[in-house]
């Protein structure tokens, strides 16, 4: 059965991304998958996932992606 495409953006509190940063920076510093639940469903980033940083400039607005990509098996 193939999932239905999903495009969430969540906001988090300082404290909330603080905790799930350093958690992101504990797995991939020891070569474990990461583990993340985002608006109800659990995501498992496996630690072949490719891992890039997207920045966008548009009029005033400035954004900075922190991304991980990989195809599900």
């Amino acid at each position: 059965m193939k999932k239905a495409d999903r495009d969430i953006e969540k906001v988090y509190s300082v404290k909330q991304m603080v905790g799930k940063l350093r958690r992101l920076a504990d797995c991939l510093e020891k070569g474990k998958n990461f583990q993340i639940q985002i608006a109800g469903e659990r995501i498992f980033v496996p630690t072949n996932a490719v891992f890039n940083i997207e920045h966008e400039k548009e009029g005033n607005s400035e954004e900075i992606e922190f991304q991980f990509k990989w195809e599900r098996s």
